[in-house]
């Protein structure tokens, strides 16, 4: 087996200064808190809420502009079936970062939360914030697990070593960064991670694009020469899955604690609007060089290449065209910079969404749900043996789960199906409870689950109209896998019929027990009669009081500010915003 010494010495390099700035940051973050005291946890969730603009744009655009990004999107662009057509990532992300500032940044923001559950454990319950925290939790693992394949497939085209053995070694090194240090590291790392993809592959293009083996890209747009246009195309009976899957996308990339995160570490509401629309343009920017890479794979005649006589999709390594690219048609010197520096850059992604789910459970399920007394300190322990379960769940399916694109369409299925409406309830439908919630929670999994899924081998048992047999070809083995398609937009459709559920059954609760149709006492859940005058929690905090949480305990947020990072975290004054409201209040006015 050939070792790529020089691939090594890359890695190496680069992942050291990822490293190296993240212990850094680390040490700031440790530093600064100290001296201005408050929760330590809190700073490693949203650290401080003092985010400024320049590091608050990288690290909101770095949210989704990693190895599953860089990678599915070159991907889909080289596959010939599909082409930039089905590419809708980059669009789809973007305007799910436009949707959630116009609509969801502010009023998240304004009200103080730490993670994205808070308003649902407000409302429904600390019982409804648990089941909400499992498609939540498999959101962040599946994103952690793309991250963590996609990293995995370009050490093993360095170093030529078993795709396997590389995901192991990411995802070790991925839970020791993420164990290092909090928010402010993932801010910090999240500028080198940027700025290493957009000098790596811009760098690596041009070389590429200058192969000789490689045809102009502008004929192999439209023209077939070595394979289908890489343009591709959308075919009449696939409108309707075309556009399932673009929804999905835009409003699935919404409910994310990776992405909440950000918006609730702004120094105000509006900043937090201002940083998606920035992390928007920048997630457009970041997919140029990936599309030109996808298309170049697309144009190249690998037979006058060192790759070999077969294409990379004649050998099922689609997933892998980017560092195969980078590899074999340019440069070893430029290839072993472009190879090691989108490396270390998309390594620093993935501790952003074990932090989060880790994040979750820390607060909203051990401290939240069982442990309100729990000291400052037992929550730091917690999230970080959390850590190591979520990153070990996250390799699981790295490994288990074939498409890098397949695993990232997987992880905002559940998210948008069941997590999105209820968000959508919780923060603009007035009335809505925790009955409605549960029975929106029942009707968006069972539609979803009954479409089946390829990807995990699940097949339907709900056939929804346009289904049809599909066959897939595994070109190494000669296996030929058949599944089942649905053509009709049933993830949007049960995404819809969560949301009615949700309202149609909490209005209809509510009039059962206001009427006087159902007793009182048949109120199990405590949703419409008591409205959790117990577990109702501060703006920011959860104000503890002999372990019951009381409403009239209602704290002010304390913004607590790092004078060490004045400069680049610190933007008090600027588009300040001291608008502050409770969907608790919002409810209770009708």
């Amino acid at each position: 087996m050939a070792i790529h010494v020089e691939g090594i010495v890359a890695i190496v390099i680069f992942y050291l200064l990822i490293l190296g700035v993240g212990i850094w940051a680390a040490w700031k973050n440790k530093s600064s808190g100290a001296a201005d005291g408050g929760d330590q946890s809190e700073r490693i969730m949203v650290g401080g809420r003092d985010i400024g603009l320049f590091v608050g744009g990288f690290t909101m655009t770095a949210t989704w502009v990693g190895g599953g990004y860089i990678n599915g999107t070159a991907e889909y662009v080289y596959l010939p079936d599909f082409g930039l057509a089905w590419a809708q990532a980059p669009f789809g992300y973007a305007l799910s970062l436009v949707v959630g500032g116009l609509f969801f940044a502010k009023p998240m923001r304004s009200r103080g939360y730490v993670t994205m559950l808070d308003p649902f454990q407000q409302l429904y319950g600390k019982r409804m914030g648990g089941l909400l925290f499992i498609p939540a939790l498999m959101g962040e693992i599946f994103w952690s697990a793309a991250i963590l394949s996609a990293l995995g497939a370009t050490l093993s085209v360095i170093v030529d070593i078993n795709i396997n053995m590389s995901v192991v070694i990411s995802a070790l090194i991925a839970i020791f960064y993420t164990l290092v240090g909090g928010l402010y590291s993932v801010a910090y790392t999240d500028v080198v991670q940027l700025f290493c993809i957009f000098v790596g592959l811009w760098i690596s293009v041009p070389f590429a694009l200058s192969n000789p083996a490689v045809s102009d890209i502008t004929i192999t747009a439209k023209e077939v020469i070595y394979q289908s246009p890489w343009l591709g195309k959308i075919e009449p009976e696939d409108r309707w899955l075309w556009a399932d899957n673009f929804c999905l996308l835009m409003l699935g990339g919404i409910p994310w604690q990776v992405y909440f995160q950000r918006v609730l570490s702004a120094s105000s509401a509006t900043y937090a609007q201002v940083l998606s629309f920035i992390a928007a343009f920048g997630c457009l920017v970041m997919a140029i060089p990936s599309v030109l890479i996808g298309a170049i794979g697309a144009s190249t005649d690998w037979n006058q290449t060192s790759y070999g006589s077969l294409a990379p999709k004649d050998k099922d390594q689609s997933d892998m065209i980017l560092p195969i690219v980078l590899q074999h048609l340019c440069p070893s010197y430029i290839s072993f910079f472009g190879l090691g520096a989108v490396s270390a850059a998309v390594m620093s992604s993935a501790d952003s969404s074990i932090l989060s789910a880790s994040s979750m459970f820390a607060r909203n399920i051990y401290q939240l749900a069982f442990r309100q007394s729990a000291s400052d300190r037992e929550i730091v322990w917690v999230m970080r043996c959390t850590i190591f379960v979520f990153g070990a769940l996250a390799t699981a399916m790295a490994l288990l789960t074939g498409s890098v694109y397949g695993l990232w369409y997987l992880s905002s299925d559940l998210v948008y199906v069941i997590i999105f409406p209820q968000l959508l309830s919780v923060l603009f439908v007035k009335g809505t409870n925790t009955y409605g919630s549960v029975a929106g929670y029942i009707f968006g999994l069972l539609l979803r689950i009954g479409g089946g899924e390829p990807y995990l081998k699940l097949p339907p048992f709900i056939y929804y109209p346009g289904w049809v047999t599909q066959e897939r070809i595994h070109h190494v083995t000669g296996d030929v896998e058949h599944f089942i398609q649905q053509r009709f937009p049933f993830k949007t459709m049960s995404m819809l019929a969560s949301f009615l559920a949700n309202v149609a059954f909490s209005y209809l609760t509510k009039y059962l027990f206001e009427s006087g149709t159902f007793s009182h006492k048949y109120d199990f859940m405590d949703a419409v009669v008591t409205k959790h005058s117990k577990e109702i929690m501060d703006k920011a905090t959860l104000v503890s009081h002999q372990d019951n949480i009381i409403l009239s305990e209602m704290a002010p947020v304390k913004q607590v500010l790092g004078a060490s990072l004045a400069g680049t975290f610190i933007n008090s004054e600027v588009l300040s915003d001291d608008e502050a409201s409770s969907p608790e209040a919002f409810h209770n006015e009708n």
